[in-house]
């Protein structure tokens, strides 16, 4: 197993999952295991990371049970905490990958990059919060480069089926490829289904602190990228998809934002044409409309005061209307949960000329996966750690902050997720 710059072969660990013992962590700890077991050319050395031992203990010897493989009780046990940076620093020395599952990122993230960038550990993430994600390159991608260290947030379901997808589609577009929307629409069984409270309590932050968001992307000096075609189309804030034929709203998570950073880099560092994108969540019905119309209006409302956060984190079940909640989903409310992330693009065909007229050519692709939480993000993250591991002379330059779509471009990682039951299909390519 190839282990990137630097000589990191000689650390003990390929593998460090810090935040082990949290709601994530202990999937992401089992998709390790599996991804041990299953061999990936070569023997996957691993430990699991957080600031309480007995813990930790407790859920190596719960996953040893769950998976029937005993031989996790004597996986290492690593203790370090975000609060004290020597404990990073010692975690951080022991590991070529620290895959870091403890949020809110805001609040946690930075001196966990910190201590990878200054002791050589390449750094993963699934943080669907932009102000950090944006805030770390800003920070840190020049001294990230000069260490050799990649930092790659948004690992999970936010943001790489959006990201990757929108890379897919465009291999599979023949011509120009100018503009995608995406739709995604989550199923449940009868069990229903919910998140968990740390991605509740990321939201009420960021809402809080939108203008801060704004005032960051200033720091960049960014000229607006290219319009290659016809714009993109307008869409409201609520509107009925005819694609779908479902009401849909815009994405408020992170795939925007990465998604728009990716093709930045691709059009700055490769020249490449910036593909216009934008992101809906699909909601149902008429009923599904007022519900979710009354629960937005009031979460907009209680994030603006130090009180109502207070509130909204304290019930996030009776205000998210069961959609989130301090135990997350049961094991089988995961089970009978999947999702289907939709992508209608639009371009020119082979001799076109983008500058002239309406696109002629249409796409659409779909990516479909397990439920997305704390199944497809297990699945997601460990695959991007495995590739980032398998293929360095993929990844772009020597080290820096990226968006996994920057990083992962020119790796086999969508085909990896076709393997662990993240599908990528064409449905369709035709002239308009």
């Amino acid at each position: 197993m190839a282990t990137g710059s630097r000589s990191r072969g000689e650390r003990p660990y390929h593998i460090i999952v810090f935040g082990a013992s949290g709601f994530t962590g202990r999937f992401v700890l089992e998709e390790v295991a599996r991804a041990a077991s299953a061999g990936l050319g070569g023997t996957l050395r691993w430990a699991i990371a957080g600031r309480n031992r007995g813990r930790l203990e407790r859920v190596l010897h719960q996953a040893a049970q769950d998976l029937s493989k005993p031989e996790l009780r004597s996986v290492e046990i690593i203790v370090a905490d975000v609060a004290q940076p020597e404990s990073l620093e010692i975690m951080c020395k022991q590991g070529v990958v620290v895959l870091n599952c403890v949020g809110p990122y805001r609040f946690y993230g930075e001196p966990v990059v910190k201590a990878c960038i200054d002791n050589g550990a390449h750094y993963i993430d699934i943080c669907g919060e932009p102000q950090f994600l944006e805030g770390v390159q800003l920070k840190y991608h020049s001294k990230a480069q000069e260490e050799g260290v990649y930092v790659i947030g948004s690992c999970g379901f936010d943001s790489i089926p959006a990201d990757m997808g929108m890379l897919y589609t465009r291999s599979q577009f023949k011509g120009t490829l100018t503009a995608v929307e995406s739709f995604l629409t989550v199923s449940t069984g009868p069990e229903g289904g919910c998140g968990h409270d740390a991605t509740w309590q990321s939201a009420i932050f960021g809402f809080a602190d939108s203008t801060s968001l704004r005032s960051l992307r200033k720091k960049f000096g960014h000229k607006p990228l290219p319009v290659v075609g016809a714009a993109i189309k307008k869409r409201g804030s609520l509107f009925y998809s005819k694609e779908i034929e479902q009401y849909s709203i815009p994405f408020m998570g992170s795939d925007p934002s990465v998604v728009r950073r990716t093709q930045r880099y691709l059009h700055q560092e490769h020249q490449q044409s910036p593909v216009q994108y934008a992101a809906y969540v699909c909601i149902g019905g008429a009923f599904s409309v007022l519900k979710t119309l009354f629960a937005g209006l009031m979460f907009w409302l209680m994030t603006k005061f130090s009180i109502g956060r207070s509130v909204l984190i304290q019930f996030p079940e009776i205000f998210s209307f069961g959609v989130f909640s301090k135990a997350g989903p049961s094991k089988k409310q995961m089970e009978g949960t999947s999702f289907c992330l939709s992508f209608f693009g639009e371009g020119y065909s082979d001799g076109w000329d983008p500058s002239q007229g309406k696109p002629d050519a249409a796409i659409t692709t779909q990516i479909k996966g397990p439920e997305p939480g704390y199944v497809a993000t297990p699945i997601t993250m460990v695959q991007a750690a495995i590739t980032l591991l398998n293929e360095p002379q993929f990844l772009p330059n020597m080290g820096g902050v990226y968006t996994p779509g920057s990083a992962f471009a020119r790796t086999t990682l969508i085909d990896r997720l076709n393997k662990h039951g993240v599908q990528f299909c064409l449905m369709n390519a035709q002239k308009t």
